[in-house]
């Protein structure tokens, strides 16, 4: 079980997150919602370990994979050896990872020469690709059109169904955490804390 108990996170002298305590359990997928500007990427940056300046504790496992809402691909290299040189597997699992997301014909592509659309899905394939125990996830569909959207949606329901991981999924989209979680909370106030189960 993956439990999250924080006090308190402030930048300076502003607070930004209250008391907020969940756990999530393999295989379960928990959706953070809230309006933007509320602290929800601040939440997973704290979850993820990449800001470790908050009171609190959090018991995670040490494999967790983090999908921003900006595609973070490395943009000198192919969408092939964006799987490879992140994740360390081989060639072969990651040409099925990209025949998975529909990009097996686009493996020698830069990042730059695949639409917005296509660099979420490799976004996506990429952090699975790393087995993660704890998968994160930031707006993962922000700023995509409304079609590209229910795509993304049928693509990452499809590829965490075949996967027991552990889902942390934050949006201010309350559609989308529908869609795709099997348990919802809400983030309000300043600082912000978990004020209601919204599932």
């Amino acid at each position: 079980m993956n439990s999250i108990d924080i006090v308190s996170k402030s930048f300076g002298d502003t607070p930004v997150l209250g008391h907020i305590a969940f756990t999530v359990a393999p295989g379960e997928t928990f959706a953070v919602v809230g309006p933007s500007g509320i602290g929800k990427s601040t939440l997973l940056r704290v979850l993820a370990g990449l800001d470790t300046d908050f009171t609190g504790t959090v018991d995670l496992p040490l494999r967790r994979a983090m999908v921003f809402q900006e595609p973070t691909l490395l943009p000198w290299r192919s969408t092939l050896d964006n799987i490879t040189l992140v994740t360390g597997i081989g060639k072969d699992e990651a040409s099925a990872a990209l025949a998975e997301i529909g990009l097996d014909r686009l493996a020698d592509r830069f990042p730059m020469q695949l639409s917005l659309g296509q660099r979420r899905r490799l976004s996506l394939a990429r952090a699975l690709s790393a087995k993660p125990d704890l998968l994160l996830m930031d707006e993962p569909f922000v700023s995509l059109d409304p079609a590209l959207v229910e795509e993304m949606l049928r693509l990452t329901e499809r590829l965490l169904a075949s996967r027991p991981i552990a889902t942390i999924f934050v949006t201010h989209a309350m559609d989308e955490a529908a869609r795709l979680a099997t348990r919802i909370v809400r983030l309000e106030g300043h600082p912000a804390t978990i004020v209601e189960d919204a599932s």
